[in-house]
């Protein structure tokens, strides 16, 4: 597809290289010449500089040739005015990034009035995200099929617990559980394992299963799985201003340290029954007067990932509580990983898989692809697919263990006639199920694909 993107700041940057990635044709816009410059030449991208609310910009770009222009500048407005004239000249599907809480109250107006494919907002989309885990604690990331009835949660084996030197048939076994591992990673290497795999300490593990069996699981093997009853936010900004209004929702509660006078003051107006400390969040001292050491869930959301990862490991080393720390620069992630800073939280993917999933859509809709849902569960290295059969092929009808599935292809779980099942070799595949299929291999575009030739 013909794909033009206003803003080349952070999320501008992770979607054209995502996206050049799956082989579209983009066009960036920004009135920064180094940047148009930088990421076009590292890219091999067409780079236009001016400003991509122009008609004449627009035009130089390709808007009248283009499939979809995505506006991610850092203002909401120019954003709003790029996607409106892109509909005006060549009538693409746009996507606008809009952060402002004021809009946010009237989001779904003002892409109806725009008509907007797409409104994405990364402090929100991260806090919902935040909102998830802080449910479900001993997951380190959650993905959801099917509305919730599915969930695809990520976690860390600690050494010496249950799981340490299991191997992966014995969870069927030995302990009753219906969940599927489907992914490993082991230091630099994924897996997509059999049932004779031996899980080791320090192994993060992805499993499917509905809600109440991964509750049971999380149960054997000795996690707790309920939710946090209070927690400690550091940073004020946008991103705590979404999640405070979730956590409390959820019957949480919340206490957020701000060292700006001003933004304390506004959220004390928005939330009077939070508690809001005016202060630095670096001060060891106030973390510990506020109860650092009592928390169970500690997040930190400055607007520095240096000071976020000090935070956290700060929290880490005074208590046990869930730590939630927010990333930006991912480029050391083998680094960070290594810190065990409890749940990474980076708004740029975030908001860049949405769009990238939307993307997918369009593409499968226009060749008839069944592809449903895409995630990608560890960072250009896996994902999950969920497919609606809506006729039959060689994978229907055919009991799985006599399927010819490719390496590094898993199929997750089946939903036939509303019944999710995690399957097992003698299970089959039927028309109008609904299959998640999780797999290394990112060529994968219909169903058939999981087969090998």
């Amino acid at each position: 597809m013909n794909i033009i993107i206003v803003g080349c700041g952070k999320i501008g940057r992770t979607l054209t290289e995502q996206l050049c990635k799956e082989g579209h044709d983009i066009s960036i816009i920004d009135e920064k010449k180094e940047l148009v410059e930088n990421i076009a030449n590292k890219f091999d991208v067409l780079g236009v500089i001016g400003n991509g609310a122009s008609y004449t910009t627009q035009v130089d770009a390709g808007i009248e040739g283009a499939d979809l222009l995505i506006a991610t500048t850092g203002m909401d407005e120019l954003n709003l005015l790029c996607c409106l004239i892109a509909r005006k000249i060549g009538k693409c599907h746009t996507i606008s990034r809009v952060r402002n809480p004021v809009y946010g109250r009237e989001i779904g107006i003002i892409k109806e009035e725009l008509g907007l494919s797409m409104i994405v907002n990364p402090e929100q989309a991260a806090a919902m995200e935040i909102a998830r885990l802080l449910r479900f604690p001993s997951a380190i990331k959650i993905d959801t099929f099917d509305r919730g009835r599915i969930e695809l949660l990520k976690f860390k084996i600690k050494q010496g617990s249950k799981l340490d030197g299991y191997r992966l048939m014995d969870i069927s076994t030995k302990l009753k559980c219906d969940v599927l591992v489907c992914t490993v990673e082991r230091g630099d290497e994924i897996r997509i394992p059999n049932g004779q795999f031996l899980l080791q300490g320090n192994d993060v593990i992805s499993i499917v299963a509905v809600p109440k069996k991964a509750g049971e699981f999380f149960k054997k093997i000795g996690l707790g799985t309920t939710k946090v009853k209070n927690t400690m936010l550091v940073g004020g900004g946008r991103i705590s201003f979404y999640l405070t209004k979730e956590l409390l929702h959820m019957g949480i509660q919340v206490t957020i340290v701000e060292k700006n006078r001003a933004r304390c003051e506004e959220l004390s107006l928005e939330y009077p029954e939070v508690l809001i400390i005016n202060g630095d969040g670096i001060d060891r001292n106030l973390l510990c007067e506020e109860g650092i050491e009592r928390v169970e869930s500690f997040a930190a959301l400055t607007n520095m990932d240096e000071e976020n990862i000090l935070l956290s490991l700060y929290a880490k080393h005074r208590s046990n509580a869930k730590l939630i720390t927010k990333v930006h620069r991912v480029e050391l992630d083998d680094v960070i990983l290594e810190m065990d800073l409890g749940s990474i939280i980076c708004p740029k993917n975030i908001v860049a898989e949405h769009i990238i999933r939307y993307v997918r859509a369009m593409e499968n809709s226009a060749r008839s692809s069944n592809i449903e849902t895409l995630y990608k569960i560890i960072e250009n290295k896996a994902e999950a697919l969920e497919f609606i059969i809506r006729e039959r092929s060689a994978v229907t009808d055919v009991p799985l263990e006599k399927l010819n599935i490719k390496d590094g292809v898993i199929i997750a779980s089946i939903k036939h006639k509303g019944n999710i099942v995690i399957p097992k070799g003698q299970d089959v595949i039927r028309e109008g199920d609904s299959v998640i299929v999780v797999t290394i291999d990112s060529e994968i575009d219909d169903i058939a694909d999981i087969l090998k030739n």
